[in-house]
């Protein structure tokens, strides 16, 4: 008999509306501590090079984790996550020819609107897909759920052709 793999022992696990307030509050939790180390790296000027670029990836991965999650869960569109990747791997890209030519990109205020517009709506999906309501009170929350993800991905897709925009002589130059 072939071993299972790790990641498969999750699919045998059923998802209730607890795992979603427990997963509420772990994303909330990185959000805040990704908030208060920004702030304490700038105060203290301990903001490196490193940090500018690592931080930024790792706000992308705990979006694109959630996205997943609800693309699995059918609370988001594939196309709702796919936007949203397709623009982190976008300025992701931007950012290493930058990079390959020596200057580093730091995040731009559109960047910083996109990822507290992210981190909100995962955290009000969360909760209010978790709550579990159901009936007339459950349809409103998946159709608000629904539309508040569509404006996360519009936020994105805006700040993704503001940066191409606000970087283009960097393909100019090449």
């Amino acid at each position: 008999m072939a071993a299972v793999p790790f990641f498969m022992l999750f699919e045998l696990v059923p998802i209730t509306r607890y795992h979603l307030l427990i997963a509420l509050a772990i994303f909330a939790a990185a959000s805040l501590t990704d908030a208060v180390d920004g702030k304490m790296a700038r105060k203290y000027g301990l903001v490196t090079d490193f940090g500018k670029l690592m931080d930024p990836l790792a706000d992308k991965l705990l979006v694109i984790a959630a996205l997943v999650g609800f693309v699995q869960l059918n609370i988001a569109d594939a196309w709702i996550a796919m936007i949203i990747i397709a623009r982190e791997l976008l300025v992701t890209s931007i950012r290493l020819v930058a990079l390959s030519g020596g200057k580093v990109i730091p995040a731009n205020i559109w960047g910083k609107v996109k990822t507290a517009t992210q981190m909100s709506v995962i955290i009000i999906v969360m909760l209010l897909c978790g709550l579990g309501f159901t009936g007339g009170v459950g349809d409103i929350c998946r159709s608000v759920s629904y539309w508040l993800l569509w404006a996360a991905a519009a936020v994105t897709a805006i700040s993704g052709v503001e940066y191409f925009i606000e970087n283009r002589a960097l393909f100019r130059d090449r």
